[in-house]
C-alpha cells in the first residue's frame, strides 16, 4: 500500500511500505531495485531525477506501474547529459554549506535561498517531466534542510518522508524535540506516514515491532 491522500481513513489497520532510495541513480540501482519488485520484496521508489538514468527508469516505471517519489538531490552532483550549467553552478554552491558540519541543514543560511530555491524546483520539474507530482523526499534527508522548510519550497499538499522514528530515550532529547517539531511544521501543509525507519543493520533488530506498528498504523521502510 503507499500513503494516499485517504490514508488517515485506511489507518485503522494500518500499513507498511517498503520504499526503495536511488531509482535511476545508475543502470546497476534500477534493474536491481527492478529485480526486488518483482520478487514482492519493495512495494515502491524514490527516484532521483538529473542522473545517468533517470530518463529510462522513468519509462520502466511507467511501463510496469511502479509507484515512483521524487527522491531530491543537493548533497551530491548531478550527472545526466540533460543537467544545464546553471543548475550544476548554483547546486555546487550547496556542498560547502551542507557538508562543513553534520548540522548544517538546521541552520538557515539567507545567502543560499536563491540556490536552494533554483535546485529544489528545477528538480520539481523535471520530476513532473518525467512522472507528475506525487511523493518527496531528499538524498541524506536534505528535504528536512531548514532553507527548504522555511522557504516553503515542497508543495502543499504532496506526500513526504517525516524524519526517523524513535521512542523516547533513543536519542538526545533536543534532537527529538527538533525533529517533531519539523514534522509537525511538515503535516500542516504536506501529508506524512506515522511512522519512518530506514533499514540499517541497527533497525533491522526491530523488524518485529516495525511490522507490529504496521497493524495500526502507516509506516514507511527505506532501503538503498
Amino acid at each position: 500500500m503507499r500513503i494516499t491522500k485517504q490514508s488517515k481513513t485506511a489507518r485503522a489497520t494500518g500499513a507498511l511500505i517498503v520504499n526503495a532510495d536511488d531509482w535511476g541513480r545508475s543502470a546497476e540501482s534500477t534493474d536491481r531495485t527492478v529485480e526486488c519488485i518483482r520478487a514482492g520484496s519493495v512495494s515502491s521508489v524514490r527516484t532521483m531525477v538529473f542522473m545517468a538514468d533517470s530518463a529510462r527508469a522513468s519509462h520502466i516505471a511507467k511501463a510496469q506501474g511502479i509507484d515512483a517519489g521524487l527522491h531530491l538531490k543537493v548533497t551530491c552532483p548531478l550527472n545526466a547529459s540533460n543537467v544545464s550549467p546553471a543548475l550544476a553552478c548554483r547546486q555546487h554552491r550547496l556542498f560547502p554549506h551542507l557538508h562543513r558540519h553534520r548540522l548544517s541543514h538546521v541552520v538557515f543560511h539567507s545567502g543560499l535561498a536563491n540556490q536552494f530555491e533554483y535546485v529544489v524546483l528545477r528538480q520539481f520539474d523535471e520530476y513532473q517531466r518525467l512522472y507528475g507530482p506525487e511523493r518527496i523526499d531528499a538524498h541524506h534527508r536534505m528535504h528536512l534542510c531548514t532553507n527548504v522548510i522555511h522557504a516553503k519550497l515542497l508543495p502543499p499538499g504532496t506526500i513526504v518522508r517525516r524524519n526517523s522514528s524513535f521512542a523516547t530515550g533513543e536519542k538526545f532529547l533536543a534532537k527529538l524535540v527538533s525533529r517533531r517539531f519539523v514534522d509537525r511544521r511538515l503535516a500542516s501543509r504536506q501529508i506524512l506516514s506515522d511512522d519512518f525507519f530506514s533499514l540499517t543493520a541497527r533497525e533491522l533488530r526491530r523488524l518485529a515491532k516495525i511490522c507490529s506498528l504496521a497493524a495500526h498504523s502507516v509506516v514507511e521502510v527505506e532501503t538503498q
